[in-house]
Order: structure tokens, then C-alpha cells, then sequence
């Protein structure tokens, strides 16, 4: 008897090598695999026009703090033939390096609390949100420093004193002699944002090790 010539059929193999995957569907999560780091450009450059207006709205409590805290400078006017001339009471007194001392201290302490605020909501930063604590804090500081000038004496001392009589002592109007101060806010909202977010803000993982086989 001769053995059939039938071969007999391939066997099945279902070794791990021969198991293909599906290929990733279409519209997932990033480019080529992997996941978008971050919120999305769109959404950083809507939460720092957001902060940028919230900032800059922010140098109205600004203004009105510089107006009720700033010492008075104070006048006194004098009429001299027919015209009037007005001059310090105090020539030796320190009241306007205090005017600008006080728009300064309070500018460090607007970035200071808008920089912890900022952080807290928003750990990861990116270029749009340093761009808008830096502009916010600028915006709001030129908002603060002609609202209290507004709210302040009127700026016409002449005026002034005649409004108030010969001898009489009156308040100088608000004014910023350095305007380096108008920094003061954004400068020191920058620097504390970047320290915290070099102390405590997100760290990037670590590349694990390759797996061995």
C-alpha cells in the first residue's frame, strides 16, 4: 500500500509574532501617537487675554490705593503784584520721594499677588500667560497712575490757591516723578511667576529605560 499524497494542511500559528495590531484610529489624541502637551494654543491665548484684561482692570484698586495712601504734598500760595505764585511749605520735606515710594511698593505687591494667583490657576504657564502678566501689570499701572492723579487735587495749583486764600496751605496734585515705577508691577509679577514655576510648577517625565527582551 502506497501512503496518500495528500500533504497535510499548515498548522496554526498563533505566536505573539505573527499578531499585528490594528493601526491607531484616525483623529486620536495628537500627531503620530502622542498626546498634546498642554491645553492647546487656542486655550492659552484665550486665558491670557482674560488675564490681561483682569490685570489691567486691577490698576483701579491700584489708583485708588496710591490716591488714599501717598502723602500730601503740602503748598502754599502767595500773591505777589497782581500775581500769583505758589511754592513747597516744607522745601526740606521727603512727601514727594513718598509719593513715589508708595506707587512702587504697591506695584511690587500687585505682582506679587497676581503672580501667586496666576500660578495657582494655571501650573503649566507657556509663553502666552508671561506675556500677559507682563502686559496686564503694565496696563495696570499706567490705569492706576492717571486714575490717581484724577482723584487727586486738581492739577491747576494756581487755581488752587486761589480757591483757598493768601497763606493758605493746600495739597500738590498727585504726580510720578520716576515713571520707572510703572515697572515696578510687571517686573516683580514676572520674576515671582518664574520662581515659582521653577520651584513648584510641572515637571517633564523622564524617558523610562528600554524594556529587555
Amino acid at each position: 500500500m502506497t501512503a496518500p499524497l495528500t500533504p497535510p494542511p499548515p498548522p496554526h500559528d498563533n505566536t505573539p509574532h505573527q499578531v499585528r495590531q490594528a493601526p491607531p484610529p484616525a483623529g486620536g489624541p495628537g500627531v503620530g501617537g502622542y498626546e498634546q502637551d498642554g491645553p492647546g494654543m487656542k486655550t492659552e491665548v484665550r486665558e491670557a487675554a482674560v488675564i490681561t484684561v483682569a490685570l489691567a482692570l486691577g490698576g483701579v484698586l491700584l489708583g485708588a490705593l496710591w490716591w488714599w495712601l501717598a502723602p500730601h504734598v503740602p503748598l502754599v500760595g502767595d500773591e505777589a503784584r497782581g500775581s500769583w505764585v505758589v511754592y513747597l511749605k516744607d522745601s526740606e520735606g521727603e512727601q514727594a520721594i513718598g509719593v513715589d515710594g508708595t506707587f512702587t511698593l504697591l506695584g511690587l505687591g500687585f505682582g506679587l499677588i497676581s503672580a501667586v494667583v496666576v500660578f495657582l490657576l494655571r501650573r503649566r504657564g507657556g509663553v502666552p500667560l508671561v506675556v500677559a502678566l507682563g502686559l496686564g501689570g503694565l496696563l495696570g499701572s499706567l490705569l492706576a497712575w492717571r486714575l490717581g492723579i484724577w482723584l487727586g487735587p486738581q492739577s491747576d495749583v494756581i487755581a488752587h490757591a486761589r480757591a483757598v486764600g493768601k497763606g493758605v496751605t493746600f495739597s500738590a496734585p498727585l504726580k510720578l516723578s520716576a515713571k520707572g515705577a510703572l515697572l515696578a508691577w510687571p517686573l516683580a509679577g514676572l520674576l515671582v511667576h518664574m520662581g515659582l514655576t521653577a520651584l513648584f510648577g510641572p515637571r517633564d517625565p523622564e524617558p523610562g529605560h528600554p524594556q529587555q527582551r
